[in-house]
């Protein structure tokens, strides 16, 4: 059961399914970074105000904060070879920093190679909020060749993920149990279970991660990002963010303007939304991604969803939830597939085009009674290990995304009331994406955040990154970043799969990489194919 749509680039889960998440957030949280305050609908869902923009901190390091700005970061070698590695300290709490409660956060860099004198560190987030910007250096960053030359490329693993004080909540065998959970309730007793194991999973959350939960917000991250940005030697901090990474990027653009150098994010949030209307708009994403998958299927003699249409296709996957939801089918382990582990697999298919092939293929193999290939895709997405171990991602992500914003629905009838919009963005996800969005109404920990515009004025050029048949960050997101911005140019990808840079096209990867080198932002209104 995906609790939340994870925002992040699509290169682990391909990885991982080689071998064969609702609602994203924006957010503020620590008080002297707060602006005017939000409105609250009827409905319950909070509105930013017309003046709720995130207001800049003041330029002037407090003295209270002065120990960790100046600390010595002291590497040694680690992981894969080049690489090394630290630890750096910030305050559990920025409003009252303490050394008792410090945490150490994890760190990795890429020392620039050469030739060319070296510009810098390029920091990089790979999103989720929860994926680990460390692994994603190691195994998938390290290109291209010219801006690794320049530049020492570098990676924390924001506060609460992975290596950095990883917020914990349930043990493997839990987590299968809860992945497995109908996320389509038919029944009031479906409700009811479902509610319930969102309770258990706020309880393990809350009794494994104590006080860290009030202190995983994006504005905390973003500040841990300064700290290492100072540490790093740096006056400038240079940047790439994915996905979600765009949403810690453009904080810290909005908290730090005139520390800003070239910012590039990939893959944009818009801050401006609150939490309904981001998982709205991301089930409508996805059900752009699922047309563009079907209407390539049916042109396939061995599409399993037939060969009609793309409407069709649709009705078709609809039904075969609908009778895994009924009769999950054998995987070759004890584990069956049942109607949500399918779904999330599908789902996790779409972040990336070049696994169509893949999901074609395991949605045959699942209609005729083998379940292996679509729980792999699954796992994928869960991070699921073939041990049966779970990364700590699905953990981190609604620790961010339940303090970042408020609940989208308060109760199980806020929810019912707002199905029919939602099966209106998705025939085939809607219902699935509606219901995973009342998760954080059972958080133990209140949002301290809420949506906000982001204008950084007084930073340096910012460049944001739009894929128009995105799925899980839809591209008028990209769009309206880019408007409310201050200095941003938009670069435009006209094409499939979640962010851009690095997946094949030449046109936004030039673009990026002289933007980086040159510091020569893309032209106004450029578009890639």
């Amino acid at each position: 059961m995906a609790t939340s749509r994870l925002l992040r680039t699509p290169a682990a889960v391909l990885a991982a399914t080689a071998l064969l998440i609702s609602g994203c957030s924006s957010g503020r949280s620590t008080p002297d970074a707060d602006a005017s305050p939000g409105r609250t609908t009827e409905a319950g869902v909070q509105r930013p105000a017309e003046d709720a923009t995130l207001q800049p901190l003041p330029a002037t390091v407090p003295a209270n904060l002065r120990p960790y700005y100046d600390q010595k970061l002291s590497w040694r070698p680690c992981g894969v070879a080049g690489f090394e590695c630290t630890t750096m300290k910030a305050p559990l709490d920025y409003a009252e920093p303490s050394a008792g409660t410090d945490l150490k956060l994890a760190v990795a860099r890429k020392k620039a190679t050469g030739p060319g004198s070296r510009l810098g560190s390029l920091m990089v987030n790979p999103g989720g909020p929860g994926g680990s910007a460390i692994d994603y250096l190691q195994q998938y960053a390290p290109q291209p060749a010219s801006v690794r030359a320049r530049y020492d490329m570098v990676a924390m693993d924001p506060r609460g993920v992975a290596r950095s004080a990883p917020v914990k909540c349930l043990s493997d065998r839990q987590m299968d149990r809860y992945t497995e959970t109908d996320q389509t309730p038919d029944t009031p007793a479906e409700v009811d279970k479902l509610t319930a194991a969102f309770r258990y999973f706020a309880e393990g959350c809350k009794s494994h991660s104590g006080k860290l939960l009030s202190h995983v917000s994006t504005i905390e991250a973003a500040r841990d990002m300064d700290v290492l940005r100072a540490a790093l030697g740096d006056q400038k901090l240079t940047y790439v963010g994915a996905s979600y990474g765009t949403f810690l990027g453009a904080t810290y653009a909005g908290l730090f303007p005139t520390r800003v150098g070239r910012l590039v994010l990939d893959g944009a949030m818009n801050p401006d939304l609150d939490s309904r209307t981001v998982n709205r708009d991301q089930t409508a994403g996805f059900n752009v991604a699922f047309t563009a998958f079907a209407e390539a299927c049916v042109k396939q003699r061995n599409c399993p969803l037939g060969q009609k249409n793309a409407e069709d296709a649709g009705r078709q996957l609809a039904a075969f939830f609908k009778k895994l939801d009924a009769r999950p089918v054998a995987t070759g382990e004890e584990r069956k597939l049942t109607e949500s582990l399918a779904m999330t697999g599908v789902i996790a298919a779409m972040y990336d085009q070049r696994a169509w092939p893949m999901l074609r293929e395991y949605l045959a193999q699942a209609k005729a009674g083998n379940g292996r290939g679509l729980l792999a895709l699954s796992d994928s997405y869960y991070e699921r290990e073939p041990d049966g171990h779970y990364a700590n991602q699905m953990y981190a992500n609604p620790a961010v995304n339940c303090l970042d914003l408020a609940p989208a629905f308060a109760t199980p009838d806020q929810v019912r009331a707002a199905l029919p919009g939602f099966r209106e963005a998705s025939p085939v996800f809607g219902e699935n994406f509606a219901w995973a969005a009342l998760n954080c109404a059972y958080w133990p920990v209140k949002a301290s955040g809420t949506a906000h515009r982001i204008e950084a004025k007084g930073a340096d050029p910012i460049v944001v990154v739009g894929t128009t048949r995105d799925p899980a960050t839809p591209y008028t997101w990209a769009k309206a970043l880019a408007q409310q911005l201050s200095r941003a140019t938009l670069l435009t990808y006209e094409g499939d799969g979640h962010t851009a840079y690095g997946r094949g096209s030449d046109c936004i990867d030039t673009e990026i990489n002289t933007y980086l080198l040159e510091g020569t932002a893309p032209p106004k209104n450029k578009r890639c194919t």
